[in-house]
């Protein structure tokens, strides 16, 4: 039985397993990349970090979850839209104690999860770090922020604790949340605010700040998520939002965020339960979301549009 099981080994959840595995901690990549499982296996997983780069041995990579092994602790970071399919072909990883927990963006993950597994194995979170994929087996630790986890219930459980030192002992800063819909909630205006923004202009996150125009843009967005989200009667986890975002996009300032490495890579998006998701909550209360609903429509139409745009050529 292996302690941690990473389902989806992309940039955070490499930068999760590696620094687990760097602690000590016996880890298990699960991933459809055959590349990058092969080089995780042949040479290790890479981490750049400012002050140089680190090679992590020992951790198992593979592309079937049910060659892996029951696990102690499954972190699942998979694409939100492939959170309820992703975890129905890893139940071979779910033994009679195992844990499930989510730091994956966006609505909807704990719900998906709930599906596939009972509500009582969920612990959900969120993370402030930031990770770019380089290559096979190398990412680039691009920021460094909190990781916040919580029981569905609001309990501060045995295991919270467990999964909260066990992340600490591999040096993250680890909170623990009585308030875990109002996390979600708290991680996904930030996402609002930052992630269609770059994956629309193409710039990293701190760059955003630069920019007056995209300012009153993020200001705007985050705004629309926070009158739909108080008027669902969540708590948010900070005071200022915008703030908070501000703060967020600088600290990760040279990171490219998930949605602009999705489209430089020409892959489907996360916008669906990013922006997306304030449109759709917003509908549902009769709630006016415009600037949200443009950013949706733009990355949407750049998605269904890879092979077209950017061409470098201009028509005589």
């Amino acid at each position: 039985m292996v302690e941690v099981a990473v389902l989806g080994s992309g940039a955070m959840g490499s930068l999760y397993g590696g620094t687990l595995a760097a602690s000590g901690c016996g880890v298990v990549f699960i991933d459809v990349w055959k590349d990058h499982v092969d080089a995780i296996n042949q040479r290790g997983l890479v981490i750049e970090e400012p002050g140089g780069a680190k090679t992590v041995r020992g951790a198992r990579a593979v592309s079937k979850a049910s060659d892996a092994g029951t696990a102690d602790l499954v972190i699942v970071f998979v694409k939100a839209t492939a959170t309820e399919e992703a975890m129905r072909e890893a139940l071979p990883l779910v033994g009679e104690k195992t844990s499930v927990l989510t730091l994956q963006n966006g609505l909807g993950n704990v719900e998906k999860l709930c599906k596939v597994v009972p509500a009582s194995r969920v612990i959900a979170g969120t993370t402030g770090h930031g990770a770019t994929l380089l290559g096979p087996g190398k990412i680039r630790h691009a920021g460094v922020g909190d990781t916040v986890i919580g029981e569905l219930d609001g309990s501060r459980s045995p295991r919270v604790e467990v999964v909260a030192t066990l992340l600490k002992k591999a040096g993250m800063t680890v909170k623990i949340s009585e308030n875990v819909l109002g996390l979600i909630w708290t991680k996904l205006i930030v996402n609002v605010g930052i992630n269609a923004l770059t994956a629309v202009t193409g710039l990293k996150n701190g760059r955003l700040t630069d920019f007056p125009e995209m300012e009153v843009l993020m200001k705007a967005a985050i705004d629309e998520a926070c009158t739909v989200a108080k008027a669902k009667g969540v708590a948010l986890e900070i005071a200022e939002p915008f703030e908070h975002t501000r703060n967020v996009a600088k600290k990760t300032g040279a990171n490219r965020s998930s949605m602009l490495q999705d489209i430089l890579a020409k892959r489907q998006t996360e916008i669906a339960v990013i922006n997306g998701a304030i449109v759709e909550e917003g509908k549902k209360l009769g709630i006016s979301t415009p600037i949200n609903a443009l950013l949706t429509s733009l990355v949407l139409v750049r998605q269904q549009t890879y092979e077209e745009a950017y061409e470098g050529k201009a028509n005589a």
